[in-house]
């Protein structure tokens, strides 16, 4: 048939071939043209993206100014608010308490009785003191109305001396025993009192230990009955301040503190000792320095912990830097540059202190440029600027900020 064999004539060689082989070929060249396209796509993107990566990005540098304020350098210790003076009312009598009319916080007046003793085996032995006195007394009484007959006789020579003698001894005797007697009827006077819990000074009690009914044994000890503080207007902060921190904090030092109880407060006061008497614990040597507070308004109570702040020195008016700029390098390499002696004319208007020499950075024609300072007081968040060229409203550097860069990039040209 017509249709059964179809060749084709090729252009060069004039001869046939079949239709079906010049079709294969033909598909096999466009799928190799595929290939070669999709890699070449895969090779743009990578180009482009190692452009965008290694675009340069530019910085942006955070500045703070040089400023002129207050500075002082503080101890932080931490501490226990305490009454002034509080005094322990103990019992030197044992007994049952019977009575008693003092509580937590009552106020109370020097001489006040706050509680009684049963008074009644006391007073048992100050009768039985006096019956033993009035006993005794008498019969001095008659002794010596018989020595007084007998010092008669004796002159009349109508009594043998050793009966007058005799007598003047006892005599003697029974004034011994009446003087013991007097002594104890004095002691069971005063073991009677003693029933009577009375405060020895105006205050208020801040502990009371006993109930009605409960027995004081006051044998071996003097148990404690109530605490007295002597003026809650006056308080005391005993704080520990470590070995390396206290050489640096003396007697008349300000101070600022605060507690849990008013966190959004500061109360203010004075270091008014500071004591000798190492404490050790964990092998941690701590000093206790006392520090003295008006309580006027009572809103300090005792055994509130408090966190502390010892001012040990301090400017009124200091040419300050931020900390920041003095832990701040830039992240890009620079060339190192000399700060020149600190000491230049550039000297900051301050007394003569001793300092550290440190290392700031400003921006210079846009480009971070480093500056010799020597620094002295430091409040961990200003330090204070000794020497050094920088003034009062200069800009340095306290961090920075990277951006992607605005920059164009160059086009990616491939060529084929």
């Amino acid at each position: 048939m017509l249709w059964g064999h179809l060749n084709v004539v090729d252009a060069e060689s004039g001869f046939g071939q079949p239709l079906a082989g010049h079709i294969g070929r033909a598909s096999a060249f466009r799928g190799w043209k595929l290939l070669l396209l999709s890699a070449l796509a895969v090779a743009i993107a990578i180009a482009v993206a190692w452009r965008v990566v290694q675009r340069p990005t530019a910085v942006n540098y955070v500045t703070a100014p040089v400023t002129r304020g207050p500075i002082a350098r503080t101890v932080s210790a931490t501490g226990t608010v305490n009454p002034v003076l509080t005094i322990i009312v103990g019992s030197y009598v044992s007994g049952v308490i019977s009575e008693m009319y003092c509580d937590y916080n009552t106020r109370v007046k020097k001489g006040r009785v706050c509680a009684r003793i049963d008074a009644r085996p006391y007073k048992a032995a100050l009768d039985q003191a006096q019956g033993q006195l009035a006993r005794d007394a008498a019969q001095l009484e008659g002794a010596q109305l018989n020595l007084t007959r007998y010092t008669v006789l004796k002159d009349q020579d109508s009594i043998a001396r050793q009966a007058y003698d005799d007598q003047v001894a006892l005599v003697h005797q029974l004034m011994g025993s009446v003087k013991l007697d007097r002594a104890m009827v004095e002691t069971a006077k005063v073991n009677l009192d003693y029933t009577n819990i009375i405060s020895p000074v105006d205050g208020t009690v801040v502990a009371r230990n006993i109930t009605i009914g409960q027995t004081v044994a006051a044998s071996f000890q003097t148990p404690t009955l109530f605490l007295i503080a002597t003026d809650l207007t006056r308080m005391q902060v005993d704080t520990n301040v470590t070995e390396s921190d206290i050489g640096a904090v003396k007697v008349g030092d300000d101070v600022r503190f605060s507690v849990e109880a008013f966190a959004d407060r500061s109360f203010a006061g004075k270091v008014t000792q500071v004591r000798q008497a190492p404490q050790t614990v964990q092998n941690v040597v701590t000093y206790d320095v006392v520090v003295t507070v008006y309580n006027g308004d009572f809103l300090l109570k005792p055994g509130m912990t408090a966190t502390v702040g010892i001012v040990t020195d301090r400017r009124a008016e200091a040419v300050r830097i931020p900390d920041q700029a003095l832990r701040f390098t830039p992240s890009s390499p620079r060339p190192s540059a000399q700060a020149g002696d600190t000491r230049g004319a550039g000297a900051i208007s301050q007394p003569a202190l001793a300092g550290r020499t440190a290392q700031v950075w400003v921006l210079r024609d846009g480009q971070p440029t480093p500056v010799g300072v020597m620094v002295g007081l430091d409040d961990d968040t200003f330090s204070e600027l000794v020497t050094g060229t920088l003034k009062s409203g200069d800009q340095v550097i306290v961090g920075e900020r990277r951006a992607a860069g605005t920059e164009r990039s160059s086009p990616v040209r491939f060529g084929f």
